[in-house]
Formats: C-alpha cells, sequence, structure tokens
C-alpha cells in the first residue's frame, strides 16, 4: 500500500480482516462487529493523521491514543481498540501488507499466536474435488481451487490473474504480490489440466479472453473479487465436510507446509510463497514440526509426555 492511504485503501484492508477474522480466527459475529467499528474509526483517523500506513510511527501511534482520549471513550475501550489494531497488523503483517513493529510496542495483552491450520494432503483432494458436474462453474471452481493449492498464491494474487500471466505449455504463472512484485510460480499436472479445461469450456462463455482480462471471472463477465472467491470456497468447504475455519488462506498454509514436509528447502518454499522475509516462511517449520511432535508422541513407545506419562 503505498504512502498517504486513502480511506477506501484502508477499509479495504479493514474488510479482508474483518474475512479473516470469521474464516480462520473463528471469532464470534458480535467480537467481530466491535473489532470492525473500532477499526473503521482508525481508518478515517488514518486518512488523516498517518503519513504511511503500512509503518505507523511512534509519534502517530500516540496521537491515536490522544485522539481516542479526546472522543471520551471509556479505558475498556480504548484497550479494546488497541488489541484490534494489533491484531489487525499482525494480520497485515501475515499478508506481507505492513509492518507491525511499532504497532507491537503497544501495551495490551498477547494475542492470538497461533499455528496456522492444515489441510491434510487428503483433505485438499477431497475439497477440490467437491465441485461436481451438476454445479453451474464446477469447471471454474475446480480449476480456481486447484490453482490456490498448486501455487500458494493469495487470494488476491489469484483474482488478479490475466490471461497473460499463465503459461500452461511451459507449466508456470506469473504472479503480482506485495508492492506489484513479480514471481513466477510452478504449475503441476493436475492444475493445468484442470485450467485447460476451464478455459476451453466455461470461460469462453462468461466473457472476453483477451490477453489482459482476468483468468477467473464471474457469471456477468466482471474479475471475481477477494470476497467473492472466499465465498465460493466456503461453499465446497462445507460440502466436504471440512474444518468451518478453512479458507483460501488454508491452502496457501497447506501448500507450503506440505512442501516442507516433502523436504523442500526454506529458500525454495519462502520465493514461491513471495515471502520478504525467510522469518515470515518460518511459520511453516513450526506447524511441520508440531505435526512431528504429535506423530512422535503416538507412536514411540518412550515419548513420554510431561505431566501424564511421566514417572509410569
Amino acid at each position: 500500500m503505498a504512502a498517504s492511504a486513502t480511506y477506501q485503501e484502508i477499509a479495504s484492508e479493514v474488510t479482508a480482516f474483518r474475512h479473516y477474522m470469521k474464516a480462520e480466527r473463528g471469532m464470534s459475529d458480535n467480537t467481530i462487529e466491535a473489532y470492525g467499528r473500532d477499526l473503521d474509526r482508525f481508518a478515517l483517523w488514518a486518512a488523516q493523521g498517518v503519513r504511511k500506513f503500512e509503518k505507523p510511527t511512534l509519534t502517530e501511534l500516540a496521537s491515536y491514543l490522544q485522539f481516542l482520549n479526546e472522543e471520551k471513550l471509556a479505558p475498556p475501550s480504548i484497550a479494546r481498540n488497541l488489541i484490534a489494531l494489533k491484531m489487525f497488523y499482525r494480520f497485515l503483517k501475515l499478508e506481507e501488507r505492513a509492518d507491525a513493529s511499532t504497532v507491537e510496542l503497544l501495551h495490551s495483552p498477547t494475542l492470538w499466536e497461533r499455528i496456522p491450520q492444515v489441510l491434510s494432503p487428503r483433505q485438499v483432494e477431497q475439497l477440490i474435488l467437491a465441485p461436481v458436474a451438476g454445479d453451474r462453474f464446477f469447471l471454474r471452481d475446480r480449476a480456481l481451487l486447484e490453482i490456490l493449492y498448486a501455487t500458494g498464491c493469495r487470494a488476491s494474487e489469484v483474482v488478479n490473474l490475466k490471461l497473460n500471466d499463465v503459461h500452461l505449455d511451459s507449466a508456470f504463472c506469473k504472479c503480482q504480490g506485495k508492492g506489484s512484485k513479480e514471481r513466477i510460480v510452478p504449475l503441476g499436472r493436475s492444475a493445468i489440466q484442470a485450467l485447460k479445461c476451464y478455459l476451453a469450456t466455461d470461460r469462453p462463455n462468461l466473457g472476453p479472453s483477451n490477453q489482459n482480462d482476468p483468468v477467473f471471472i464471474s457469471r456477468g463477465g466482471k474479475k471475481l473479487s477477494r470476497e467473492m472467491l472466499w465465498v465460493i470456497v466456503k461453499k465446497y468447504v462445507v460440502r466436504a465436510g471440512l474444518h468451518p475455519d478453512t479458507s483460501p488462506h488454508t491452502l496457501r498454509h497447506s501448500f507450503a507446509t506440505h512442501l516442507l514436509s516433502g523436504g523442500a528447502d526454506l529458500r525454495t518454499v519462502q520465493e514461491l510463497l513471495g515471502h520478504a522475509s525467510i522469518n515470515t516462511t518460518q511459520l511453516y517449520t513450526h506447524v511441520d514440526h508440531e505435526r512431528l511432535r504429535k506423530i512422535h508422541q503416538q507412536f514411540h513407545r518412550r515419548a513420554a509426555r510431561p505431566g501424564k506419562d511421566a514417572g509410569k
């Protein structure tokens, strides 16, 4: 996000965060509404009071606290505003759209340091096969799910894919990541086959097929929005009987974790995900270590669990 972001740009990020709280955090509607109102207040203020939204300074954050005080908010309400702000910037950091370092200096309780949800390969297969021939856009939706998992791309990157970004004969696609940085992501056989079927059958009936047009479009011929992609994924999550928190970002988490489980090195996964820092990618090593720990505890005869098996 560029410096001096407009209210609309910040509000768009808040909307994405609302989806994240619902889909991946499983928070209640009341909590989401409360945090959403707090962040709408911040968006209005930040559009005027923050020079560079993706990296607010301590001076700017102090001014925001002063603003909350001047609004006559009660101390518990101010505390909730700060919690919402920290969670929001942690989400933006996870998405590599902001620097959360200064926001982390705000005093509030430690929040939601949670290992991301990851699907097993079998669950991924269930989800990808959930669209069936009776569905109106089953070829599009199958290709959409295949691309999300095959590339590990963010939802925004997938909906912004253009026809000239996809090179099926060479088995790769070009993705526009954070800061318009372009990266090359390989495509596997299943994703290529699903895309070929969609592009040959459904895509010509939905809208124009010029090279600069989006790959995935709605029945009205318009580019799918990020929100619509979430709705499509959720439809098939329910049908496949998967955990209701499963979202497009879950497929990104699963992509990275399965690569590491299969022996891929961390630098390669960093490049495929488009992470600017390897520290972000290292999150997935914790996921895999947790999986290995559970397997070890379950199957190793001498894997004593502290507080339970010790001393037996």
